[in-house]
């Protein structure tokens, strides 16, 4: 029986970017994209300087390995001209739809496939297609090694590796029959693309229609059918291949719920989806680094320090960041710098979203209310602190759903509590599992 889609949108997706910023409380919002997470130092150094002369001083990461400048001012020129010649907008007709996960790890430690350069090829081949500068902002790909980390993000298109020279496309969550080798996996994606907005223009002729593949009915089975009928063509590339091991090896196995609700410390958890903290042994005898900045944002000072500490660093859908090669004083400077470098520490627990005074909505300043807490904790549950019901940032894998409430206090499932430390303190109902 074909599988129902979620209603299409009836307008047109508005997901901001560095050319349409979004005006929030604190001025103007620009979401840089970062195409495999990947940015290099000297790209870091003009961030900091645009972060410290034209934003609030500060970079934020996001839950799709991007980057927000906020407290802009959308009238200056400035903003734009810096990062296009910094080569942060190759494409400023696609600029907004450069939404490209990468494993990060890929090509360090573990995997199944190296994707290091995968993702700047599918960049370059979606800037390469004018039609697709129609995706909408939210639309995601993703080139997984086969570890399963950036496929459990919700990417619409992502290709999975199932060895070190063969992949399978995977749509909206579900594994599709077509595989093709690594080097021809930005053009199938790419082709998935063009009849995911062919699938949308017939489902809402000359309307808006879905921003994601899962909005569309039965996509997976329709884009797989579609792209076996054009695999003639010299593209795609694509082969029906029976669906030899569609498991990731590295992936815990368990009710997710469960372990938040039993685990002392949910920054012990964080391999489940993310990176390690600490030194990463690299397979090639050498080390990367995996570091976190606290609640996402990056100062000034630490953007300079980065880029003194890698010639490149690599930005994960999990706030974190991964320095592939590492100074030999990168650890220290870093440190030095207010960088988490260590897997128990309270500050990995916790994420919030923007709150006051950057958004009109949000009830509380929740991120001065979760740095007060984490001032004194020292062991916090996984969770996510929201100014409001829109519960913006909130990450996939399992976690305490904590949302402040106009009268100044929390909510924490069904219970109210006088503040976010009282409302920490709880232990998590089995079984909670927020969206």
């Amino acid at each position: 029986m074909p599988t129902p889609a979620p209603a299409a949108r009836s307008r047109a997706d508005a997901c901001p970017g560095v050319l349409a910023p979004h005006d929030a409380a604190d001025g103007a919002l620009a979401r840089l994209r970062l195409p495999g997470g990947v940015v290099a130092a000297a790209q870091l150094r003009v961030l900091a300087a645009c972060a410290e002369e034209l934003g609030d001083g500060a970079v934020h990461l996001t839950s799709r390995g991007n980057l927000q400048l906020r407290g802009l001012n959308r009238e200056d020129p400035r903003l734009v001209s810096r990062l296009a010649a910094a080569g942060l907008i190759p494409a400023p007709s696609h600029e907004r739809v450069r939404n490209v996960l990468a494993s990060p790890l890929s090509g360090l430690t573990g995997g199944r496939a190296d994707v290091r350069g995968l993702a700047r090829a599918l960049d370059e081949a979606l800037c390469a297609r004018p039609a697709l500068a129609a995706l909408p902002g939210r639309f995601l790909f993703a080139l997984d090694d086969g570890r399963g980390d950036v496929a459990a993000e919700r990417p619409d298109l992502c290709w999975v590796a199932e060895a070190p020279d063969l992949g399978f496309l995977q749509v909206a969550g579900v594994p599709t029959a077509l595989s093709c080798v690594p080097a021809d996996a930005p053009a199938l994606l790419v082709a998935a693309a063009e009849v995911f907005l062919t699938l949308r223009e017939e489902e809402r002729p000359g309307c808006a229609g879905a921003w994601r593949a899962a909005e569309v009915p039965d996509a997976p089975a329709r884009i797989a059918a579609a792209l076996a009928r054009e695999s003639g063509d010299p593209a795609p590339r694509v082969a029906s291949s029976g669906t030899a091991s569609r498991e990731f090896p590295h992936r815990e196995s368990g009710d997710p719920a469960a372990r938040v609700a039993s685990s002392g410390s949910a920054s012990r958890e964080l391999c489940e989806s993310g990176v390690p903290i600490g030194p990463i042994p690299r397979d090639d005898g050498g080390e990367a680094l995996g570091v976190a900045p606290v609640l996402g944002e990056i100062s000034v000072a630490q953007l300079r320090g980065l880029a003194a500490a890698a010639p490149e660093t690599i930005v994960t859908p999990w706030r974190t960041l991964v320095l592939p090669d590492p100074a030999p004083d990168a650890r220290q400077r870093l440190r030095a710098h207010g960088f988490v470098l260590t897997a128990d520490a309270p500050a990995l627990a916790v994420s919030a979203c923007a709150g006051r005074p950057g958004c009109a909505k949000s009830h509380a300043d929740v991120r001065a209310d979760v740095r007060e807490v984490l001032g004194r904790a020292r062991e916090l549950p996984r969770a996510h602190v929201v100014g409001c019901e829109r519960r913006c940032g909130a990450p996939h894998e399992a976690h305490l759903d904590v949302v402040a409430l106009p009268d100044g206090t929390y909510r924490l499932g069904d219970r109210t509590v006088p503040d976010l430390s009282t409302a920490l303190s709880v232990p998590a109902p089995t079984g909670e599992h927020p969206a």
